[in-house]
Formats: structure tokens, sequence, C-alpha cells
């Protein structure tokens, strides 16, 4: 952290890093403590400082390669918060409104007061854009929701996984708006090749994440506990039920959970709160650059590259990027019975069609483009391996196989022209 102005008081100091802590959900407090002690000089005003923090902070809440669990407070980085957006009566009078609506157990809780209470002081100015990205990725979670009949507020644990960036990778692979580790997503039929990450589609992750869950209920039979599950894996929330001596209440389970799936299922309580009373709490959408139903697929039939597709459709390439986040260098492939497709405004499906043709026209004269292998070097059914004799020299050698000097020393990494009797000689000849 940079130095500030010697005006600050020991008391502004720690106010400042105390919300620095609850926003960025800290959880290497060494290095902000290091960090602290070097504010000793007078660089910075205030309100440079405020900017400085501003910009950190959406860095860390925008990065692609931000951890799953940077969302989530873990108890520790709330400890003695005293500042509160609501009162401590009107949140339970809320939550038990909610709780009225939703098979889960939303109870109070001074854990989840505190959680609720950070996320609205220091999260925001960024719930506006999160609330524009959930305009686009609800509707569709609600379908497979509805359709594995799973409680349809578990659309929100996608915010607390992914802040619904279906690139979002955690510090430890898990990948997606879900954010499914490899074995997972395999396990529930999430393919990843170099082209494609389907644990990144947004539809076929939301299908994985459907199934995962219904398993997850079926074990244990409550949803809060398949939350905990989600996170920390059935195996933890099975220990913790023995060693609480068999509770299966949530709460009563959670100081013998892993740290972060202790504070997991309250993040995802507050986050729940916060999205269905925005408005009370003065939090309002942006508007989102599409709809999901403004979007529409179409199966690709020649492997073919958003940059092709963009220039033949008239779309930014940026928008395809966007609306088709699984494939990874940008290029769809074709791949037989994979059946891939690209997803683009609606808008644009006509002119696609229209333009098809000419965009597998674009892609091949591309790829004629690009610099191929010399026959020579790969044709390796023609090669021969020659067996110097008396008397062969370079140049007798290359015209009894019609083939040039520099080619044989290029050939055979000769730095002259001396050959041993004996020394074999790859040769790719033209005559025989």
């Amino acid at each position: 952290m940079l130095c500030t102005a010697s005006l600050f008081s020991q008391t502004k100091k720690d106010t400042l890093f105390q919300a620095e802590k609850d926003t960025l959900a800290v959880s290497k407090i060494d290095s902000l403590q290091v960090a602290k002690d070097t504010i000793n000089t007078a660089f910075f005003s205030d309100k440079d400082l405020q900017t400085i923090d501003s910009l950190l902070v959406l860095e860390k809440f925008n990065s692609s390669l931000i951890d799953t669990l940077e969302y989530v407070l873990n108890d520790i980085d709330i400890v003695g918060k005293t500042n509160t957006t609501l009162t401590t009566a009107l949140l339970k009078s809320r939550l038990a409104d909610l709780n009225e609506k939703t098979p889960f157990n939303l109870a109070y809780n001074p854990s989840l007061e505190n959680v609720i209470n950070s996320y609205l002081l220091h999260r925001k100015r960024y719930y506006p854009a999160l609330m524009a990205k959930a305009k686009y990725y609800f509707p569709m979670f609600e379908q497979y929701l509805d359709a594995y009949d799973i409680p349809l507020e578990m659309k929100y644990l996608a915010i607390v996984e992914s802040a619904l960036r279906p690139k979002a990778k955690s510090g430890v692979g898990a990948t997606g708006l879900w954010q499914f580790m490899y074995a997972t997503g395999k396990q529930f039929g999430l393919k990843v090749s170099s082209y494609v990450d389907e644990r990144q589609d947004p539809v076929k992750a939301t299908v994985a994440a459907c199934k995962y869950l219904s398993q997850l209920f079926t074990i244990f039979g409550d949803w809060d506990l398949a939350l905990a599950a989600y996170n920390s894996g059935p195996g933890n929330v099975r220990k913790a039920i023995k060693r609480s001596g068999g509770y299966k209440n949530y709460w009563n389970i959670r100081p013998f959970l892993p740290r972060e799936t202790a504070s997991y299922v309250p993040a995802f309580y507050a986050t729940m709160y916060i999205f269905e009373y925005a408005n009370a709490h003065n939090l309002y959408t942006e508007v989102p650059a599409y709809f999901h139903f403004e979007t529409d697929t179409i199966q690709i039939k020649r492997t073919v590259s958003f940059d092709q597709i963009s220039e033949k459709i008239d779309v930014d390439a940026e928008v395809v990027k966007t609306l088709n986040p699984s494939y990874k260098l940008e290029i769809i492939p074709f791949v037989k019975d994979r059946n891939y497709a690209v997803r683009l405004p609606t808008n644009k499906i006509v002119t696609f069609l229209d333009q098809e043709t000419a965009i597998y026209a674009l892609a091949d004269e591309d790829a004629a483009k690009r610099e191929k292998p010399l026959p020579k070097y790969f044709e390796m059914d023609k090669r021969i391996r020659y067996k110097v004799k008396s008397g062969d020299y370079l140049g007798k050698i290359a015209q009894k196989f019609g083939v040039r000097i520099r080619d044989l020393k290029q050939w055979n990494r000769l730095k002259n022209n001396q050959l041993k009797i004996g020394q074999r000689l790859s040769i790719y000849p033209k005559k025989i």
C-alpha cells in the first residue's frame, strides 16, 4: 500500500484499513499489516488514497483471476465492526418474510447480520453492474433450476461462486459460473479440450450444477446442507454432523465445518437478501448489454474464428467473445458428433445464415495463407538413408538423386562439404 499524508490520525488509519479489509474480503491479513505499517510519509492526500483504494477494490472484484472465496467474508474479517446500514429489528423482520418464501432456513444470526452490513457498506457500488449480469443469466438459471425441482433462489449461488463471470478461475482451478473442478465437471458431463472448456459454458455448466445440487439434496434432504456440501464436499458435511453430535441444522454444525464453508452459506444468504431488498437499499441495476432471450445459437459447419464471424456479419468480436465464453482460443472448432455452436444476438442470426458461405470461405482463405510444412521435410516415406562410399562427394550425391547440395547439407546439418566413408545421409530424392 502506498503512503498517505501524515495528517491522518491513527484512528483514521485504522478505519481505512478495516474498510479495505472488509471490501476485499481479505485473507492475507499479514500483508495488509505490513502495508499499514508503511503509511508514515506525506505523499498522498485523503482523496488520493480513497481513489487508490477504490481502484484496487475494482481490480480485485473484476479480475478474471479472482478466487471464489474472495467474494466470501470470513468471520475474522468483520469481527468488531459496528457500522450498520439497517437495524437488527428490521433485518429480523425482512429475513422472516424471506424465510416464508423459500425452503432455505433463512433465520437471523449475528454473523449473517455482520456479512449483510459489510456487503452493503463496502460493496454497494458494485451491485448495479452485478445486477445487470443477473438480468442476463438469471432467467436461464431459473429455467433449469425449475426443470430439476431446485429452489429458484439457488441462482444466487452463482454470484457467490463467480460473481457471474463465466471465465472465473479460483486459485485451485475451479472454473466457470458454478466453479467446477476438472474432475467434478467431468463427472457431470462437462468436457474440457484445448479449444473448449464446457465449465465456462453457461448453459451446460448450469445443467451440471443442477444435477450436482439435486444429488446433494438427495443425500442430506436439506438445501442449506446441500449448499455447504457444494462448497466443501459431502464428506466434510457428514463429518461436521457427526462432530456436532448429530445436529443437521446448518447453524448447529457451522463450527465444525471448514472455515471457508462456514462463511460460504452466510454469503449466499446475504446475497439473497441484498438482491431481494435491493430497492430498499437504493440499489438499481445498470442496463444489461443483452438479455438471454435476445440471443440464439446456430451450429457451425467448419472451424471458424470469432474474428471471421465478426467481419462478415458486422458484429463486434467482443460481443461474440462475451456470448461464447466456453471457447478458450476464440475459435469454434468443428468436431464430428460434438455439434459446437455459436451464440449471437438474435438480430444477427439471419445475417449469419445469409453470410454462412462467405464466412467459411474466409476461413478457408485465412487457412490457405498460413505457412505450411514443406513437403521435403515431411514426406518421410520418400526419405532414404544413403551410406557414403569411396569416391563420393556432395556434388556427385546431389546429382545422383536430383537434389541440391545446400539441401543435402541442411537435411544433415553439415557445416562443410567434407564426408567420411560409411557416413549415413538422410536424402529426400527427386529421382532414384
